[in-house]
Parts: C-alpha cells; sequence; structure tokens
C-alpha cells in the first residue's frame, strides 16, 4: 500500500494529508490536518504587496539606532579623554567625568557652572553687541538672545581670531554632537533614470488671485511665485501668502529626453507641495547649495543667518542634517587657525600623552598620529572616524560549480569553501548573459501560420558574432529596435512582419556595464578602442567596489593618470555615475570563465580559451569514447558534432554538462532515509540562507511537518505538492497580482451591484441571477467589451431611461450610476458574428460564456480566455480555436432560437473586428487570432522554473526519490496549481462539502443579526451561506476556517499524474503519448446538464465515498499553532582581538550577556507630568495639607485660625458661630486645588503635532501648557468652532501669524506641537540617571502568560471541596526577570500556590459540558466544536476564538468587537472552567491538563 501525501503551502500554513493507494487506485484517506504559523494581517498584506521583512526587522532597526548612540557616546568620551589630558575642560565638568570620560551620574554642561552661571558671558556680551547693532528696536522690545547661540558666534570667530581653550572644547563637543551626513557614493542616485525631477525651493509669492472655482468647502487660489510659476492650490480659507517666503517641493514631469513636459496650453506640467520629512535629501541638497553659494562655514552660515532674523526657528529649518564634507572642512579650518594661538595644540609631548591614553598597545598607529599632529587626531580618529563597514560576503550565493578544500592547521579538518557567485554587473557575467540571450532567441514571420525565420536572418557562426558586437555596446533592446539591426536587412515595413519569441512590448538588458562606461567614455572624446577588455575589468571594479566618494575620485583620476588622458574631464563623465547595484548571479567568476569560450560564437569564439580538462572532455565526446564522467545528456547534447571548432553557441545547459557534468540544480541531490536525516538537514540549516524570512520559516516548519508525518504514517512513496502564487513569485510579481485581485474583486462587486439593480421586473431584462457566478462573470465580459464600442443600442437608451426613475427604489445610487455610464453609453457585438448583444436577453440561454481556445483542448479557464457569443454559434464552433472556427466557417448563415439569422464573419472582417476591440488586451487579441496552441503555451504550465518553487521540489524529492535518480526533482514529486485544485474541488462536489462545515456559523450570524441575510437557498433546495452585499468587498468563505489548507491537501494529494497532465495541458503537446481525447475518456465522465442534450465533462472522483470521508476527515481535525514563547536567550557576543598577531574572535564572558527576542514596550517615550487640579471636598478634608483652598478669602481667614493654635474642631466651631459673615460658603462642598502626584492617579506627558483631531474637548482636557490652551481655543473659536479649518496647513499658518494677539499681545514662539497627557499605567525604562524619569508602556502583544491559579476551600456545612479560579497576566518585565534568574515565567499567587494552568496565545483549550465536569472529561471522545484557541489576555481577562478560525464573518460583529469572546457560543465564561491541551504539529491531542 502506497502513501501519497499532499501539500498545501501558503504564506503562513501548512495543509497536508495522506492518502492510500493500494497500486491500483486511491482507497483512503489516513490523515490530515493544518498547521498555522501566526502572522499578523499587516505582515501577510505586506508581503502580498512585494514588502517582506523579517519579524525582527523592527527589533535590528532600533538596534541599529541604539549603535549609533553608543558610537556617538564612544567618541565623546575618547575626546573627554584627550580634551582632559589637555587640560581644556573647565573644573566643573571634568570632576563630573570618570577615569574613561563618561559622566559619574547625570550628564553635565559645559557651558554653565554648578551656580548656574554662563562660563562664556564676555563672548555672550560680544554676540549681544552685534544684536543690538543689528537690531535695536527688537532688543529694545525685550527679544532675549538664548545663551546657545554664543557657539555659533564662536564657531565664526574662531575662524580669525583666538579663542580660549574652554571656548574650543565646547565647540569641539558641538562638532561631536551633530557632525554630518556620511552618504555613500550612490546613495543619491544622481543618474537615476525617472520622468519626473523634484527640487526644494524657497519662493517669495507676488499675488494670490480667486479663481472663483470650488471644490466642496475648499476655494481654487492661483499662487503667481517670484521665478514666473504659478501655483494651483484649493483651500478653506483665504491664502495670506503675498509678500512672504514659502518652501515648496516642485515636481515637474519629464520627456523620454529629459525636457519638462507641457500641457494643451504649452505651459510646464508642475506640482507642488510642502516639504515632508521624506523630503529631507531634497532639503538637504538645497541647503548645500545654499551653504556652497553663500561660501562661507555651516557655523557662519547659521550665525548670521540668525543675526539678519533672530526671530526664525533653528532646528529643522536652519540645522538641518548637511553632507559631513562641510563639517568636516570647517572644523579642518578652526583647528588650523587656533593652532597659532594656543600652544598646547603645537606640544608633541602633550599629543603623546594623548595618544599613549587612547592607543597603550598600538604603537604603529600613535607614530601615524604623532607625525599629523592634534588636528589629525581631532578629525581624522576621534570626531570623524566612521568604522569600516563590515563585509556583506556571507550574504553572498555559493556556485554550484567551484570550490576548493584546505586542511585547518589547527583542528586538522578538512574544510571545504565554495567559489562566491559573481556580481551581475562584472563584464563577464554581462557577456555571459547575452550569450545566453541569443543562444535563446527565435525571430519568427508573422502572419496565418508563423514560421521560424532565425536560420534566413542568421544563417551563420559569424551572423552571431556580429549580432553580438552590435549589442555588447548597448546598455538594453526592445523588439522595435532590435528588427532595425543592419545585418537582418529589413525595410520599415518588413519589421512589423517579423516577432521574437521574448516578451514583445518588454525591454530587455545588454551589456549594461559596458553601455553605461562607453557612453561616457565617448563623452570624455575617447575613441571607442580605447575601452579594451581590460580597461574595462580595471573601470568596473573601481566603480563597483570604492563607496567613499573621496576615494572614489582619487580612483578615478590614478586611473585617468596611467592611462594618460585628461583627468578633469574624465573625473567629470564618470563622478555622478549611479554605483552598481549590489545584485549576483548564479555561478561564480571561475565557472562563468569556463562556460563562456563554449558559448562564443564565429569571431568571438577561441579553442585556446577552452580550459585543459573541459577540452580532454571534447575530445571524448567526438571521439565517442565512453567515461564515467561524462552522464548521457552529454553525450545526446552533442550528437552530430565532430570537431573542436562546432562546440561554440551551446545552450547553458549543455555546456554546464561538458564542462561540469551535470546541471547546477542537481548540486545537492541527495537521499534521506529516515527521518532524523531530516532533522540533520535542519540543525545545518544556515538561517536567513534564502535571503525571505517568511518563505523559509514556511520551508522549514513544512520540512518538520513532512518529518512527524513520516514519522506517523511510515514511509512516504509520492509527493503532490501546491505552492500559493504568494509564495512561489518574486516581490514585484506580488505586488502586481494583488492589484490584480483587487481590480477583479472591485469588478465583481460592480457586477453584482448592477445586477441586482436588473433584477427589477420593470428593466425587462429576462433571466437574472444577482448571485449567479456564471451570471457574474458573464456581466463583467460584457462591461469589459461595452468600453470599446461606438453606439448605445435602442434597448439599453430604455434602460438608461429606467434608471432616471424619481422613485429611489426604482433606481440605482448616483455612484452605480456613474460607475457604468461608460459601459451604457456604447454597445457590445458578438466577435465571430458582429452582430449586436441585446442587453435585455443578456442573462438568458440565447448567449453563453465560450472558450477561445475549447477547453477540450487546453485547460485554460482564465478571464482572457472567455467571450460572450450566440449559444447557437458557441454549439457550431465545437472544439475549434477562435481563428480556426472562421476559417472553417466564414459566411456561413446559422439560424438563431430567437428567430434571427446571424452569418460568421469573414477573416478579414474578423481580423479587424479583433484588432479594433481588443487592442487593449494584448493576451486576448492572441488567443482570439490564434490557429493552433503553441508549444510556449504549454511549457509556461509545465515548467515552473521559481526559484523557491525550486528548492521544495528539490528538498521534498529528497524523501521520494528512488536509487540512480539524478534528476534535482524526483519523478514521485508532482508539481499541481490552484487552478487544478480548483476544478477538482468543483468536479468532486468539494465546494458543497465546504459549505455544510462553515454553515453552523452562518446561521448563527442570522441569530446575531436577526435576519436570514447570511443563508440562501441553492437550486436543489439546500441552505447555502451568503454574505450581505455590504460586507463582499475582500471576503471569501474559502479562508474564513483554517481547516480549508487540509481540504485543498486532500484534493492536492489525490491528484494523479494524468490529472494533472490532463488539466495542465501537457498532453497538449504533440509529442506527448497519451493525447488529450484518451486521457478525458480515461479520466471523465460526460454529464448531462440539459434534457437538450448539452453536457459537460467531469473528472472522476478518487473513489465512490470520497465526498463523505472528506467531511468526516475535517470536522476531525484538530488545528495546530506554531509557538512563539521565546522570550530571553543567552547571547553569543564574541570580540576581536590580536593574540601573537593573529586575529582571534573571543567570547564574551562578562555580564549578564542576555538577549531580549521580544519588544519591551512601544516607542513613544512620556515624561510624567504634576498638573493642577480643582475638586469639591468637605471642610475638614480641605485642611489636608495636599490641598488648597481656592477661595483667598476663606484661605487666608484659615491660615490665621492656624496660626493662632485653633484645631480641626476649634475652627468649625468658629465658622458655626459666623454663619452671617460665611453664609455664602457651603462647609460642606469646599472648592480645592491639588496637584495629581498627591493621589494615587498618574499623568504622563509627550509630544504631538497638531492636528484637526484637537477639539475643543481635547484642548481643554489634555493639553499640559494652559497658555498654549488659551491661544488654541481663542483660534478654534475664531474659526467657528471647526478643527479641521482651524488646525488644517493653512489654519496653523493662520494662528501663528496672530498668534501675539491670541495671546493678549504677548510674545509667543510658533506653536506646531504640543505636550498631551493621559491618565495611564506607564513604568520607567530604569532606575537610574535619566531613565528614571522616562515612562512607556507596553508593546502589543507583549502579554503572553495568563495564570490561572486554583484555591480549594471546605464547605462547613456540606463537607464539599469547593474549587475557585483565579486570574491574572503576568507583565513581560517580570517574566524577563524571573527567566533570568532560573525561575517559571509565572509567579505563585499571593497565598503562595503555583498556577494551575499557564496559557499563552495560540494554546488551545477545551469547554468541558457540565456533565464532562461532574463525571470527567474522555480524551478518547473529545468533542472537537469545543475546542478554542487562546487569543490575548490583559488583567484578569483571557479571550478566545475556535480554533478553527481564521477570521470572522463579519469584522467586529461575529465575535464581538474585538472580534474575540471571553465566554463560549454555549454561554460558559471559558476561562472558568477550560482545560488546556497539548496538541503536536500534527494536530493530535497528547495531553489535557
Amino acid at each position: 500500500m502506497k502513501n501519497i501525501l499532499g501539500l498545501d503551502l501558503g504564506t503562513n500554513s501548512i495543509g497536508w494529508a495522506v492518502i492510500s493507494h493500494d497500486g491500483m487506485c486511491y482507497s483512503g484517506i489516513k490523515c490530515a490536518g493544518s498547521r498555522i504559523i501566526p502572522m499578523d494581517a499587516a505582515t501577510m498584506g505586506d508581503f502580498d504587496k512585494g514588502v517582506t521583512k523579517s519579524s525582527a526587522s523592527e527589533r535590528t532597526q532600533q538596534r541599529g539606532i541604539r549603535r549609533l548612540n553608543e558610537r556617538s557616546l564612544l567618541r565623546r568620551e575618547r575626546l573627554h579623554r584627550v580634551l582632559d589630558i589637555m587640560g581644556f575642560l573647565p573644573e566643573h565638568y571634568s570632576r563630573n567625568l570618570t577615569r574613561y570620560g563618561k559622566f559619574i551620574s547625570e550628564k553635565v554642561k559645559l557651558a554653565w557652572t554648578d551656580e548656574g552661571r554662563f562660563l562664556f558671558d564676555a563672548s555672550f556680551n560680544e554676540m549681544l553687541h552685534e544684536f543690538r547693532s543689528q537690531h535695536p528696536s527688537l532688543m529694545e522690545s525685550g527679544k532675549k538672545i538664548p545663551y546657545d547661540w554664543t557657539v555659533y558666534y564662536l564657531r565664526k570667530k574662531a575662524l580669525s581670531y583666538p579663542i580660549n581653550k574652554f571656548e574650543l572644547a565646547w565647540i569641539l563637543l558641538n562638532f561631536n554632537q551633530k557632525r554630518g551626513y556620511y552618504q555613500l557614493r550612490g546613495e543619491e542616485d544622481d543618474e537615476k533614470a525617472s520622468n519626473k525631477w523634484e527640487e526644494y525651493m524657497s519662493l517669495k509669492v507676488l499675488r494670490v488671485e480667486d479663481s472663483g472655482e470650488k471644490t466642496g468647502k475648499y476655494t481654487w487660489y492661483r499662487v503667481h511665485l517670484d521665478n514666473g510659476m504659478i501655483y494651483n492650490r484649493k483651500s478653506n480659507i483665504p491664502l495670506d501668502w503675498e509678500g512672504k517666503t514659502r518652501d515648496f517641493i516642485v515636481t515637474t514631469e519629464l520627456n523620454n529626453d529629459g525636457t519638462p513636459k507641457t500641457d494643451k496650453e504649452g505651459n510646464f506640467k508642475r506640482s507642488f507641495r510642502s516639504p515632508s520629512e521624506n523630503d529631507w535629501t531634497l532639503i538637504k541638497k538645497k541647503t548645500e547649495a545654499d551653504i556652497e553659494k553663500s561660501q562661507k562655514t555651516v557655523g557662519t552660515y547659521i550665525y548670521e543667518s540668525l543675526l539678519q532674523n533672530p526671530t526664525q526657528k533653528i532646528r529643522g529649518k536652519l540645522v538641518r542634517v548637511v553632507e559631513r564634507k562641510f563639517y568636516r572642512s570647517e572644523l579642518k579650518l578652526i583647528l588650523e587657525k587656533q593652532c597659532r594661538f594656543l600652544p598646547e595644540l603645537q606640544d608633541a609631548a602633550l599629543l603623546q600623552a594623548c595618544l599613549e591614553e587612547l592607543y597603550p598597545h598600538n604603537r604603529m598607529h600613535r607614530d601615524i598620529i604623532s607625525n599629523k599632529g592634534f588636528t589629525s587626531l581631532f578629525i581624522d580618529d576621534i570626531i570623524f572616524y566612521q568604522r569600516p563597514l563590515k563585509s556583506k560576503k556571507s550574504l553572498i550565493g555559493n556556485c554550484p560549480y567551484e570550490w576548493h578544500s584546505y586542511v585547518d592547521k589547527t583542528t586538522g579538518k578538512t574544510k571545504t569553501v565554495y567559489n562566491k557567485c559573481i556580481a551581475k554587473s562584472h563584464p563577464l557575467y554581462q557577456e555571459f548573459r547575452l550569450w545566453q540571450f541569443l543562444s535563446n532567441l527565435r525571430i519568427y514571420s508573422k502572419g496565418t501560420y508563423e514560421q521560424d525565420v532565425t536560420t534566413r536572418l542568421l544563417p551563420d557562426q559569424e551572423s552571431y558574432a556580429a549580432l553580438f558586437s552590435w549589442l555588447n555596446d548597448r546598455t538594453s533592446i526592445k523588439q522595435k529596435d532590435f528588427l532595425n539591426y543592419s545585418g537582418f536587412k529589413l525595410t520599415k515595413t518588413e519589421q512589423k512582419n517579423y516577432r521574437w519569441n521574448y516578451v514583445e512590448d518588454k525591454t530587455y538588458p545588454c551589456n549594461e556595464t559596458r553601455g553605461e562606461i562607453l557612453k561616457r567614455i565617448l563623452d570624455c572624446n575617447l575613441p571607442e578602442i580605447f575601452l579594451t577588455k581590460e580597461r574595462e575589468l580595471s573601470l568596473w571594479h573601481i566603480l563597483y567596489s570604492v563607496e567613499d566618494k573621496e576615494q572614489y575620485k582619487k580612483a578615478l583620476e590614478k586611473f585617468a593618470e596611467k592611462n594618460s588622458i585628461d583627468s578633469a574631464d574624465f573625473v567629470a563623465a564618470f563622478e555622478k555615475m549611479a554605483a552598481f547595484k549590489k545584485e549576483y548571479g548564479s555561478y561564480s567568476a571561475k565557472a562563468v570563465s569556463k562556460l563562456l569560450p563554449l558559448m562564443r560564437r564565429g569571431s568571438s569564439w577561441s579553442e585556446t580559451e577552452i580550459d585543459k580538462n573541459t577540452l580532454e572532455r571534447i575530445n571524448k565526446l567526438i571521439d565517442g569514447e565512453y567515461d564515467e564522467q561524462l552522464c548521457e545528456q552529454a553525450y545526446e547534447g552533442v550528437a552530430g558534432l565532430s570537431d573542436v571548432s562546432q562546440f561554440q553557441g551551446l545552450p547553458v545547459w549543455l555546456a554546464c554538462y561538458i564542462v561540469y557534468n551535470r546541471h547546477s540544480e542537481a548540486t545537492d541531490v541527495s537521499r534521506w532515509e529516515s527521518p532524523d536525516d531530516i532533522d540533520k538537514y535542519l540543525s545545518d540549516f544556515r538561517q536567513h540562507s534564502l535571503r525571505n524570512p517568511i518563505v523559509e520559516q514556511v520551508v522549514l516548519e513544512c520540512l518538520r511537518t513532512v518529518r512527524d508525518i513520516w514519522r506517523q504514517v511510515g514511509h512516504i512513496d509520492e509527493i503532490h505538492v501546491e505552492l500559493g502564487r504568494e509564495m512561489k513569485n518574486p516581490a514585484d510579481k506580488r505586488k502586481k497580482m494583488t492589484e490584480s485581485i483587487l481590480e477583479n474583486e472591485k469588478a465583481n462587486l460592480r457586477a453584482k451591484a448592477m445586477l441586482m439593480e436588473l433584477m427589477n421586473p420593470e428593466m425587462k431584462v429576462e433571466g437574472v441571477r444577482p448571485h449567479s457566478p456564471g451570471q457574474q462573470e458573464l456581466f463583467r465580459i460584457y462591461e469589459e467589451n461595452v468600453l470599446n464600442s461606438e453606439k448605445v443600442p435602442d434597448d439599453i437608451t430604455e434602460i438608461l431611461a429606467k434608471f432616471n426613475q424619481t422613485d429611489n427604489a426604482k433606481r440605482p445610487t448616483s455612484s452605480e450610476v456613474n460607475r457604468y455610464r461608460l459601459w451604457l453609453d456604447q454597445k457590445y457585438r458578438s466577435p465571430y458574428t458582429g452582430e449586436m448583444i441585446s442587453l435585455s436577453k443578456l442573462f438568458t440561454s440565447a448567449y453563453e460564456i465560450e472558450h477561445i481556445i475549447p477547453q477540450s483542448r487546453y485547460f485554460d479557464d482564465s478571464f482572457s480566455n472567455k467571450v460572450i457569443c450566440e449559444s447557437e454559434v458557441n454549439k457550431l464552433k465545437s472544439n475549434l480555436l477562435g481563428h480556426e472556427f472562421i476559417k472553417k466557417h466564414q459566411g456561413e448563415k446559422v439560424q438563431l432560437s430567437m428567430g434571427k439569422t446571424v452569418e460568421i464573419l469573414s477573416v478579414e472582417a474578423y481580423e479587424k473586428f479583433v484588432n479594433e476591440h481588443y487592442s487593449y488586451n494584448r493576451v486576448k487579441k492572441e488567443k482570439l487570432l490564434m490557429d493552433d496552441i503553441p508549444e510556449k503555451f504549454i511549457e509556461r504550465q509545465m515548467n515552473d522554473s521559481r526559484y523557491i518553487s525550486k528548492l521544495v521540489k528539490a528538498l521534498l524529492s529528497n524523501i521520494v526519490r528512488e536509487e540512480g535518480e539524478k534528476d534535482a526533482t524526483s519523478k514521485n514529486v508532482i508539481s499541481c496549481t490552484g487552478g487544478i485544485t480548483d476544478r477538482l474541488k468543483k468536479d468532486w462536489g468539494i465546494n458543497d462539502v465546504w459549505n455544510g462545515i462553515i454553515l453552523p456559523r452562518f446561521i448563527r450570524m442570522n441569530e446575531i443579526d436577526k435576519t436570514n441575510s447570511y443563508t440562501a437557498i441553492n437550486t436543489s433546495g439546500n441552505i447555502i451561506p451568503d454574505m450581505p452585499f455590504e460586507y463582499q468587498r475582500g471576503f471569501s468563505k474559502k479562508r474564513i476556517d483554517h481547516r480549508h489548507h487540509a481540504m485543498d491537501a486532500i484534493v492536492i494529494a489525490c491528484a494523479s499524474r494524468n490529472v494533472v497532465n490532463y488539466l495542465n495541458n501537457s498532453s497538449a503537446a504533440k509529442e506527448s503519448e497519451a493525447g488529450r481525447m484518451d486521457l478525458r475518456n480515461k479520466l471523465c465522465n460526460k454529464n448531462y446538464t440539459d434534457d437538450k442534450g448539452n453536457y459537460k465533462w467531469i473528472i472522476r472522483k478518487p473513489w465512490e465515498t470520497f465526498t463523505q470521508d472528506v467531511k468526516e476527515t475535517l470536522q476531525d481535525i484538530v488545528v495546530s499553532f506554531k509557538q512563539n514563547l521565546r522570550i530571553i536567550n543567552k547571547s553569543s557576543n564574541r570580540t576581536l582581538h590580536f593574540e601573537e598577531g593573529k586575529k582571534k574572535l573571543q567570547k564574551q564572558t562578562k555580564g549578564d550577556n542576555w538577549a531580549i527576542r521580544k519588544p519591551m514596550h512601544k516607542d513613544t517615550v512620556y515624561g510624567e507630568v504634576n498638573l493642577q487640579r480643582t475638586k469639591e471636598v468637605s471642610f475638614k478634608e480641605a485642611l489636608k495639607p495636599d490641598y488648597a483652598i481656592v477661595n483667598r478669602d476663606l484661605r487666608k481667614k484659615v491660615l490665621s485660625l492656624q496660626a493662632s493654635g485653633y484645631d480641626v474642631k476649634q475652627m468649625m466651631k468658629y465658622f458655626e458661630s459666623e454663619k452671617d459673615v460665611w453664609q455664602d460658603v457651603d462647609f460642606k462642598k469646599i472648592k480645592v486645588r491639588y496637584f495629581t502626584k498627591t493621589t494615587n492617579d498618574r499623568y504622563f506627558a509627550t509630544r504631538k503635532p497638531i492636528d484637526s483631531s484637537f477639539n475643543k474637548k481635547k484642548i481643554e482636557e489634555s493639553i499640559t501648557d494652559t497658555g498654549i490652551q488659551k491661544i488654541m481655543l481663542r483660534h478654534l473659536e475664531n474659526m467657528g468652532g471647526n478643527p479641521e479649518l482651524a488646525f488644517s496647513s493653512d489654519g496653523l499658518d493662520e494662528m501663528n501669524k496672530n498668534i501675539r494677539a491670541l495671546n493678549n499681545g504677548r510674545f509667543h514662539q510658533p506653536v506646531y506641537k504640543v505636550r498631551i497627557y493621559e491618565k495611564a499605567d506607564k513604568y520607567a525604562i530604569g532606575e537610574k540617571g535619566q531613565k528614571a524619569k522616562k515612562f512607556v508602556e507596553a508593546a502589543k502583544g507583549t502579554n503572553l502568560f495568563f495564570a490561572i491559579y486554583e484555591n480549594e476551600t471546605v464547605d462547613k456545612s456540606t463537607g464539599e471541596i469547593l474549587r475557585k479560579r483565579s486570574f491574572t497576566t503576568i507583565p513581560m518585565n517580570i517574566v524577563m526577570n524571573r527567566l533570568k534568574q532560573g525561575l517559571s515565567p509565572v509567579p505563585a499567587n499571593d497565598c503562595g500556590k503555583d498556577a494551575k494552568y499557564v496559557l499563552s496565545p495560540n494554546d488551545l483549550v477545551y469547554v468541558p459540558t457540565k456533565a464532562e465536569l461532574e463525571h470527567g472529561v474522555d480524551m478518547a471522545s473529545l468533542d472537537k466544536d469545543r475546542i478554542y484557541k487562546m487569543v490575548s489576555a490583559d488583567r484578569s481577562n483571557s479571550h478566545f476564538v475556535k480554533e478553527s478560525v481564521a477570521s470572522p464573518i463579519v469584522n467586529k460583529v461575529e465575535f464581538g468587537s474585538h472580534n474575540k469572546m471571553q465566554c463560549a457560543v454555549t454561554g460558559e465564561m471559558i476561562k472558568e472552567i477550560c482545560i488546556p491541551l497539548k496538541v503536536d504539529r500534527l494536530g493530535n491531542i497528547i495531553k489535557m491538563g
């Protein structure tokens, strides 16, 4: 009995099933299951859109930020140590540093003494004098100049005049803090091809005109700018911009030649927007341009800008990120100038002492720096030191062919090192790819019968060599340019009659490296012959390897000098060339150099370039000499070649067999004898070697699952596998597919909406069934084609009139009318008769969906293979292709059932019709004009060459490979597609089984919604699941339950090789052994659809009771979930050090060395705030020290009584006796002020940008600054209380323009961000220094342990033992502290009792019935419908869903507002009675409790 394993692999799921086969036929389902890898919706959505990131990527990013901060602190500490030795640090600053330059406790400011005195008063007064002379009126009005601006004044002063050593130390620390951005070559993408040009501009507004046009509440304005541009902007408030300078990002659309595009009026096509954080590179360029234009240093530029306008904002406006070279050059000028005034900077002994401090063990480096002086020490070794980037060579793939071995001297073991794959930009690879392109090239003549004319246009090897030379100088080629090649000698008219075998409208790469280099060589007025292979390779090394801009420039100058060419022109031509991408081929440079001599042709080929071993192999192949090292494929491939000179122009696969005796895919061919071999593979697997973390996770979990299946059922004989389309496609294809799916979904919803409208009897449209998938598809085809017609038929005009009814019940919404206006305004014709199709009859049996390529000949159920035509014409067409049918039946009359006679179009009329109506749809046009099914159509479905698909099949082949099999993919691994699975489920009635499985949930939805909207009656009279129209977008019945993966796996396992061949069209190939008709007769039954003789072919079920067996199997499945509870683990940090002159890695031994594997808290950091509040309390309570009485007179009297020695009782008696005086005061409700820190309530604040969410309530209740509160409230009131108007971009500008008036005439800085507070439970980041003042809240999904405690008490009256449960969620910080101590994550409760159960997300629990609670639970007969999965926990609450539930039917309805439940569907509180289940990877319950 054979075991056949079916696998359905998705992004986060593995469906599996084992089917028994007795050698003749399938006999039953052994077992099946679904394995789920939990993944949040955002990650899955990103993956489908082509955005792939590791679950640890965010953590890695944060760690990178921390490392940058640590390196910044390390530079500061090194600077401290040097400055301290030099005596440049003030005494108050120096004494707060440790021996190694760290602050002893809190950070100290160098410019401020412990007494709060500014250390550089003299320089500050000098600066103040300049501001007074420049702005006398501003200074008199009370404008204060910040002390911190003194550092910019000093940076300017130090360029020309002496400053003291403390001032220089302040400047050095300032440079260390902000040292500019180090930009590698290529990061700016200066020459990146684009059809848009973006610029950052600061432009003055000359005038603003109201255009008179409106869009809703917005008015359009024409803003005239000082450079002649006009900016059209909509705003809900008048634009008061005249005379002001505004910042813009101006985007200009470009033509292919780089010139700006123009509109109909001749104006450049431009768009404007305000700068955002994402535009920092454009802002950086603008700032750098301004600094270079001013010919000033950064410090001088900032200071003089402030001197001109002291009210402007510095941070984010003046102080921006600019490139490091500006800061570096400024500091160099400062230090060189100050060396003349400060003797310490010229003291060689002092320099030596500093170097001894920094480099006690590196004498060589000390000697190098000592010859350069303090300037080099500060600039090159401390402030602007840049750590070299770590090598990423380990991430480059290994060559499957080339490696070398060596003996490790320390261990004596032989080690194998594979050569790394070649860079795609390498000249060798570029040549290799171009020869491969030519090897696969075929040229066809168009026409009724296409002919291969490759040998006519390229008759010999020299023709290929000439074509190669022509292509070798180009970066890319398209079919149009290719056919224009002079060697073909084709006129412009003739070229239209030819095509190549590649995609017609796609651009293919040629020799991109040589093309880019050659273009610049010619720009330097150098001849083309200058670019020899040696020079090309030398230049490529510079362009590819050198990343530092300065080093790159030096390397170009050196190259120019070596080759005796003008250095200035050469550097100018190459300086801004974009860096080559770090992409790699499949083979190493050594392998490519061995393969290329066999791929070259004509004058490019040379026998001397073939390596010695390959030449020996070739001679043996020519002589027919048998050699064990030469495989059968090599002998077959070279049959007919009798001379070495004929071994040129070989395809890659044959060259691989000749040189290496195998194809690259067969590198890791092996045979696993037992499940233990899978364990060994998994243990040796190198993490991240697949690059894509999501795919890697699924592949590894698949292997673990298969290993467990192998152990459970015994040996596996055959594996059938289907990879989800999102798994096997690269990022760009996944993105396109997601967009296509969304578009199809929208089209389906439009069709359903219109069909529901057409049901109205007054429309006179017959036979409409809105929920029929067939009719929806029919309508989509109608909609698609009606877009390309010319005239609206009369019956459509009548229907349009019906839509103009005044009765709302009889007309669709305006959006539906607009959505369908296009197709209502046009007509539709049958492609085979040219006759118009009446919409009123479209949904009747008069018209049918017709497959252009009949399904009897080629299985293609895609939308591009369908049209609508008359039923009688469809029957006449039978199993002919569209064009084939026209040629056979052109001019033939066909009598329709409606009493009308139509004529089949002639060939000319048909071709004209297709070309006119389907020019927008290349694929459908190609099928309509096809006379035969091309082999490329069949190959496209048969060959799945995608990397992940190959990898999975190769790994699974190791399990089922037979003795002697050498191919990478075993014959016992059968690959399925989604289309095959869908067809089989339909034919075998599995869709009906699935409807029955999920029906109870839809019935429950009816009960929740108190409607019958979630069920419908099918044509057989059975109740089936249904969805209300408003919820259908994005909904799929299949994807709401995890068991659908197992269902698909069962179908995949039962898809025999014959079935797969029949459905994937391999049987349509001309050389196929079994004809398609034979397979159809063998596998299918003829199923009659009506009493008129109409029928369709249905594939037979694997066995009689298959449908019932599938249902029982699915109902018995327990879904298993992969857990991820790894929170901390010991890290294995290693440091590099020298031992006996050799580099060695040493493992870290000091410290705890823990690595945190989960996010500890959210990113936002809060500060605790102490807010003043008021409330009413009793008089006695009001006298407590925490409260201050609001009533001033009462407060004064109370204070005077307390001073006189009155206690509380005496004061109460006093006020009782003075009732008349204090009659206005209610002593039971005294209003008092208090601070929140005196209560148990804690409030935390953070900064947020102002937006339209700040309504009156939010401003009053959340903003900490009462002054800003009043400004915002007054502005909101002026804007009519509308926050969208008040706090829009224009509204904020208006507020800040009038901020003095809003602040009662007092000056206030512009407000863009505010501190808002909230009452919350947050914890401090640390216990010391600033960390104790920074608060955070726990990150989402970090409540991983929910403890269930059970206390027992004895009922005194009955003696019965009562058990009561208590619950708590264990916070992440407590869990981590316990794990560090080696304890369990969950502590004992207050009574000292350990938790009875501990639940984590994705754990399964069983909810026993009342009877089971009384008599005990039998594990062998569990009701699978009562198994739930824990979703989350907080405080004492836990939340669950049924274990099979993948998503709710209706979001926030089926399982409550949070899509999870605390109570079971049957009403029990789950946490009170649940029993945890331990489930293995295959869904077997192995333990309860």
